[in-house]
């Protein structure tokens, strides 16, 4: 009889069941650093929003150099999990000649800066309380919800879905459903009123009469500084205890401060 001299193939490595095996996790560590990062610079030293530890109520924390020691810290530990995943990215470096692996790695690490607001949310703002975005805003819950959507959700969002997509063209889908959270996130944020501001400007809707627009002031403890010829835009002194997001309760369309009529408002004349 003939011999069978073929012979049963050896299970693949894992490595060649999955050639990418290493480059998810260089990727989500690469996002999750970029993202405390990119809260720690934006937020903690150039608006100056809040520091790591400025919702603890200690006199010792409170000191500003224990503060920003605390912000040094947060970003010593960022650094040593970029690290990580660059170790990551430097051991898997030859696998960037196959096709996807760079829009796998852009995956994740969307998805990982995603997460990092995520937790950053949930964690630190909910939970512990240690800070929140604007320690200064009569309603920071508002804050930290934009910024977990925006930043959180739907950056994790945009990452999954690229990953996903299969190719070159799956991942063009994203960019319009970013831009689309993007604007309809920026309406609300641009309707905020100003912290610290004692004068704005409101734009009541049509038909406001100046007897509703007397009693809103009045609901506010303001009063009525100007006024355009149509009787919808109005300046109010608010005082140094007002609260400007009340105005939206009595009939206001936008609350913004004195510098908007000289530019988005100058056409609204009569």
């Amino acid at each position: 009889m003939p011999t069978d001299t073929t012979h049963r193939s050896s299970p693949a490595p894992a490595t060649a069941r999955n050639p990418r095996a290493g480059l998810p996790w260089a990727g989500y560590l690469l996002g999750f650093a970029l993202g405390g990062f990119f809260d720690g610079i934006l937020l903690h030293q150039v608006l100056q929003w809040h520091h790591l530890l400025s919702a603890v109520d200690s006199a010792a924390v409170r000191d500003i150099r224990v503060q920003i020691l605390a912000d040094g810290l947060f970003h010593a530990a960022m650094y040593v999990v970029a690290a990580g995943g660059l170790w990551l990215l430097w051991r898997n470096r030859r696998r960037f000649a196959e096709a996807g692996a760079d829009r796998l790695l852009a995956a994740n690490a969307l998805i990982g800066f995603g997460v990092w607001h995520i937790l950053d949310g949930v964690l630190s703002h909910w939970i512990l309380g240690i800070h929140r975005i604007r320690m200064d805003s009569a309603n920071p819950l508002l804050w930290d919800l934009l910024w977990f959507v925006v930043f959180g959700v739907a950056v994790a969002a945009a990452g999954w879905r690229l990953r996903r997509g299969g190719g070159a063209g799956g991942g063009g889908r994203v960019a319009p459903v970013a831009l689309t959270v993007a604007v309809l996130v920026a309406g609300p944020v641009a309707a905020l009123p100003p912290p610290g501001v004692t004068t704005v400007m409101v734009l009541f809707q049509p038909g406001t009469t100046a007897t509703d627009v007397f009693a809103a002031v009045a609901a506010v403890d303001g009063r009525t500084v100007w006024q355009d010829p149509s009787g919808q835009l109005w300046a109010i002194d608010l005082g140094a205890g007002g609260n400007p997001t009340a105005l939206y309760r009595h009939g206001a369309l936008l609350v913004s401060n004195t510098l908007l009529p000289t530019g988005c408002l100058d056409w609204f004349r009569t």
